[in-house]
């Protein structure tokens, strides 16, 4: 820059300026979008479909005589396509009138327990 004026050297000056901005500028854009885009994955990573399908097979299959065995399979499905691990515990009612069960369900990820009861 010896054999440029000074006029010459703020515009060279001014270049390198602008031209850092705008790459420090792309960079907190791209971190941005990452934050972003790592948030809305974990929204979409809590499986509350799973969840609602599950514990409707699961209280279908309460009333069935052979409910036993179809747990047994839900539990086996379950881990198979969803990775999911299922606990289903019937629960003794005091009074005899009516059924409860203790619902888990856990993909690695998140945890569900419930505890449903018929009238």
């Amino acid at each position: 820059m010896a054999g440029l004026n000074d006029d010459a050297q703020w515009i060279v000056l001014m270049g390198f300026v602008v031209s850092f901005s705008l790459f420090f500028l792309a960079m907190i854009l791209n971190q941005s979008t990452v934050v972003g885009q790592t948030t809305a994955e974990s929204v979409l990573d809590f499986p509350k479909n799973d969840i609602r399908d599950v514990r409707s097979v699961i209280i279908h299959s309460s009333s069935l005589s052979d409910s036993a065995v179809v747990q047994d399979d839900i539990k086996a499905i379950a881990l198979s396509r969803k990775g999911a691990v299922i606990q289903i515990t019937p629960l003794i009612p005091p009074s005899g009138h009516y059924t409860s069960l203790y619902i888990h369900y856990n993909n690695g990820v998140t945890a569900y327990n419930e505890i449903w009861t018929s009238s």
